[in-house]
């Protein structure tokens, strides 16, 4: 089985439930602490092994690639005034990987956008990260991932227990049981609500697929909103080949939504030494 080393961050949304922050910014570059949201995602790929990146983007969204290019004119000024802790971390976010963009022209959804992505990724198996959610793990969430795609050698999508409301956003899959953290995917339904749920188990926003969702994808019909889901492409798949589910272990945060996102920022704060003490005074204080 190969070793996944290419990754796919689809960020081409308009990002409205963050409106009016994201009319003129993107969701992705909202800074969660002291660093944008998508850099959370590239990070734990580089920590995960993955050496090269594919990003797809839309209109506007040119701001990304400038946080991932190198900043010739700022590094000299940094140099220039001494600060060298701040010329170490900008140098080092340009070389977490090897960067690529791919513009999805429309916002046809997630499925069409990991499609956008097959030429680079060839016949290798490849990861998706979705820039929404936050993963704070000892072992890097997609490292588990990659480590159970070796193993089972098939596709893997991350799993979180979740509770009646969240059937209400999340997909839910139909489980059999293999280990302890290991399901074989039986099926598995978009916001199915709690009456049509199969389980708790809910797919958020984690993959390893082989390259044949690419056709999966390519055979899906595009739902109600005219948006190709990758639910409903995993369904397909299911028919040709096994898919497994992964119960991660570590820390989710849904920075998708306003709440989640400050519930991030608050949470990651605090375990930052800078911070902590003078963060958990002010919280007492309220």
């Amino acid at each position: 089985m190969s070793q996944v080393k290419k990754a796919v961050i689809p960020s081409a949304g308009f990002g409205t439930r963050f409106l009016p922050a994201t009319k003129a910014q993107p969701k992705e570059m909202l800074s969660v602490v002291d660093r944008p949201l998508i850099q959370y995602s590239v990070e734990e790929a580089a920590r995960g092994g993955i050496e090269k990146i594919a990003v797809i983007i839309s209109r506007g969204k040119s701001c990304i690639e400038d946080h991932f290019d190198s900043s010739p004119e700022l590094e000299r000024f940094l140099e220039d005034k001494g600060k060298f802790d701040f010329l170490e971390e900008v140098r080092r976010i340009s070389n977490l990987a090897e960067f690529f963009y791919i513009r999805q022209k429309e916002a046809l959804g997630l499925g069409h956008a990991i499609l956008t992505a097959e030429e680079f990724v060839g016949s290798e198996p490849f990861a998706v990260l979705l820039p929404d959610d936050i993963f704070d793990c000892e072992i890097p969430c997609i490292k588990q991932l990659t480590d159970a795609h070796k193993e089972l050698e098939g596709s893997v999508i991350v799993l979180g227990r979740t509770d009646e409301e969240g059937t209400k956003k999340y997909g839910i899959i139909k489980p059999r049981q293999i280990s302890e953290r290991v399901f074989q995917v039986q099926d598995l339904v978009e916001k199915p609500g709690p009456e049509n749920a199969y389980s708790d188990l809910a797919v958020i926003g984690r993959y390893v697929f082989d390259p044949e969702i690419f056709e999966a994808i390519k055979r899906t019909e595009p739902d109600k909103k005219g948006e190709i889901q990758i639910t409903d492409a995993i369904k397909l798949l299911l028919e040709t080949q096994p898919v497994y589910g992964y119960l991660f272990e570590g820390r989710r945060y849904d920075a998708g939504n306003k709440l989640g996102f400050i519930q991030a920022t608050l949470e990651l704060a605090l375990k930052r030494p800078e911070f902590s003490q003078s963060l958990r005074d002010y919280l007492k204080s309220l």
